[in-house]
């Protein structure tokens, strides 16, 4: 009992330090998304899924879709699901959140809850929320009133995908699991179908389950089988068609079944005889999908948006695209401008209007021979890091038409360049630092070089030091006062942290950690002694491969977006200068908590608002605050000396908006 007691203590510390470390920087806005994951089609509108949260694109026009709004989610999108007035998207980390989809060109956050670990898919049917839990199984989710989804039952089982249909969830696991979910708080299994290699995906139509499935060496093999389910206890083949190549989503809409192929695309089956499904078309190169009328609406992760006319079954034809950029890799700001570093193999420069950083706008491009891995601006000059083909010299004196004016072949691959004075400092891959003078943009040449061990993705120089990336060989600094004769200073091991890219400002270096999976982010080091840099603070957002740091604002550039926060590392306070435009409440901190906590919010206007928290039971423990609060950010103290350990509840109304979110009283 004594160890088990110890092992809840480490676990509930290491909670407490990770969400300590994020407390000082805050979300301000984000572009140039990319990763978008699964998409669901409504009317004249397009819901997608992307790691960074919501995009809605108007279809009206097939041939031309158009970017309408997006709405920022902290997790990782996964699936998206849409009833009624309200997108539902599986996010992660994060749980389910529910956004208001109301006004498409405006959504606004409705209401979350918070599952106990990953949330892999979600499927909305009636008043519940159907989402599949890492390590938890089925949770179903009571979303009749959408500002506060609350527990109805679950079902522990190893499931990832989740279809409803009638009274029963069908879940895709080790096998197909079948539960009745007739008494959503109290959901039991009925029946089960295993399928020849693993499951993959699941769709209902009548009286026909529709499962994928694959395994094997590479290409693999996949195929679809067709399971009478009229009798849930008993499902039983009735037909089915094999594939070469993992196969995993599947899509039914009148007699043709849309199959997703790593291999080949998207294949279409006519499945009029349900015994004898038989090939009728294909389209490569579409990744998940959702089909409505004559078209497939493909997402393919970092290829956009695809939308297929599938009107002639045997022969697809691309009718239109939303294409997004390739990797976001570097950020500098310079003005009202960011500039982003967007390859590999493919991109270039892009040019960001961020005059108004809650919205930021595309401005201009350039595109370079290999995508860019970096960017530096100075005067009316951006340099970019190129990989092979070294440092390119763009003018960018109009931001909108940024043309070519000349360039420098490292000795390997240039991932990142820093300016300063007449020289360019370009951390080479495969040959460490290399000082390039380029008092002459036109035609810059040969000066120094510092060659390191292991490889240098970043360098930034700040007085006579320059500041290297070094993957996992964490942040070099080097004494770059002669440049012709750079020396060691000192460094900073990260164990397990991929430093991809570093910015200094004042006593602190920024560095962006691109590990991969969880765990990526901004790293903050207080290197105000060059020979002893010393942590300070972390934020998780993904695979960071860019940071700039400019008027209060961090940008980084990570796989998926390039995000805007804020941080002040002298006194670790959060100063909010704008008004938002949206009701926002945050989680109090810290949490789990001993006596005290803070309850942060926002508001777009004046509004009245109460405060008041509750026990498990629903009995009122204490009202915080119950009158007019004025527009802006809000931080209420709760003083619960004496109140008994245990979870409450805090409920915040303020108009028409109500949120209720919990937190953990631990004496």
């Amino acid at each position: 009992m004594n160890i088990v007691r110890v092992l809840m203590l480490a676990i509930l510390c290491l909670s407490l330090a990770n969400s300590a470390l994020a407390q000082n920087v805050e979300y301000v806005g984000s572009t140039l998304w990319t990763d978008a994951n699964d998409v669901k089609v409504v009317g004249d509108y397009a819901y997608c899924a992307f790691r960074n949260g919501l995009v809605i694109l108007d279809i009206t026009d097939a041939s031309s879709p158009s970017f309408v709004s997006q709405f920022y989610c902290d997790g990782f999108g996964g699936v998206i699901d849409v009833a009624g007035n309200y997108a539902f998207l599986a996010d992660g980390e994060s749980g389910l959140q529910i956004i208001d989809v109301s006004d498409p060109s405006n959504p606004i956050f409705a209401g979350s809850y918070d599952t106990p670990d990953y949330a892999f898919s979600v499927f909305i049917s009636g008043s519940y929320a159907y989402v599949c839990v890492r390590d938890s199984g089925l949770y179903i989710i009571d979303v009749s009133d959408p500002s506060n989804p609350t527990f109805a039952g679950s079902y522990n089982t190893d499931a990832s995908i989740v279809f409803v249909s009638g009274s029963y969830a069908y879940l895709v696991a080790d096998s197909l699991q079948i539960i009745d979910v007739s008494d959503p708080s109290n959901p039991i299994f009925t029946g089960s179908y295993d399928t020849p290699l693993s499951v993959a995906d699941v769709f209902v139509d009548g009286s026909y389950a529709y499962v994928t499935w694959s395994g094997g060496w590479d290409p693999g093999i996949g195929g679809l089988d067709i399971i009478d389910v009229s009798d849930p206890s008993n499902p039983t083949f009735v037909g089915n068609h094999t594939f070469s190549g993992y196969t995993w989503g599947v899509v039914v809409s009148g007699n043709y079944a849309y199959v997703n192929n790593l291999h080949y695309g998207l294949l279409i089956l006519d499945v009029s005889e349900p015994s004898n499904p038989e090939f009728a078309g294909s389209y490569g190169s579409a990744g998940v999908f959702f089909v409505s009328g004559s078209y497939a609406y493909a997402v393919d992760g970092y290829s956009g948006v695809q939308i297929i006319d599938v009107s002639n079954p045997s022969n697809p034809t691309l009718a239109g695209s939303y294409d997004t950029p390739g990797f976001a890799e570097g950020v500098f700001v310079s003005g009202s401008y960011a500039y982003v570093a967007v390859g590999w193999y493919w991109g270039g420069l892009e040019i960001i209007d961020v005059t108004d950083p809650s919205n930021p706008t595309l401005s201009g491009s350039y595109n370079t021979p290999l995508g860019a891995a970096e960017v530096f601006v100075s005067g009316n000059y951006a340099y970019v890091a190129v990989f092979d083909s070294g440092l390119y010299i763009i003018d960018v004196s109009d931001p909108s038409n940024p043309t070519f004016t000349g360039s420098y072949d490292t000795p390997g691959r240039a991932l990142s360049v820093f300016v300063s004075g007449s020289h360019a400092y370009v951390a080479d891959y495969d040959f460490g630092l290399q000082i390039i003078d380029i008092s002459d943009p036109s035609s810059p040449i040969f000066a120094g070089s510092y060659n390191l061990p292991g490889y240098e993705e970043n360098v930034f120089v700040s007085g006579s030091y320059a500041y290297l990336a070094a993957g996992y060989d964490g942040l070099q600094i080097i004494d770059v006062s002669n440049p012709s004769n750079p020396i060691f200073a000192g460094s900073y091991d990260m164990p397990g942290v991929d430093a991809s890219d570093v910015f200094v400002s004042g006593s602190y270096a920024y560095v962006a950690d691109e590990r991969y999976g969880n765990g990526g982010g901004l790293e903050i080091i207080d290197v105000s002694n060059p020979s002893n840099p010393t942590f300070s603070e972390r934020y998780d957002t993904g695979r960071a491969t860019g940071v700039f740091v400019a008027d209060n604002f961090t940008y980084v550039a990570d796989w998926y977006s390039l995000m805007i926060l804020r941080f002040d590392p002298e006194t670790g306070i959060r100063e909010v200068v704008a008004i938002p435009n949206q009701f926002i409440v945050r989680q109090n901190y810290p949490n789990p908590f001993n006596a005290t906590t803070s309850i942060a919010f926002s508001l777009p206007e004046p509004q009245q608002v109460t405060l008041t928290v509750y026990d498990l039971l629903g009995r009122r423990i204490e009202t915080l605050s119950a009158g007019l609060q004025s527009a802006g950010s809000h931080s209420i103290v709760w003083d619960a000396e004496v109140v008994s350990s245990g979870v409450y509840f805090y409920r915040i109304e303020a108009g028409d908006y109500v949120e209720t979110r919990k937190c953990v009283l631990l004496k």
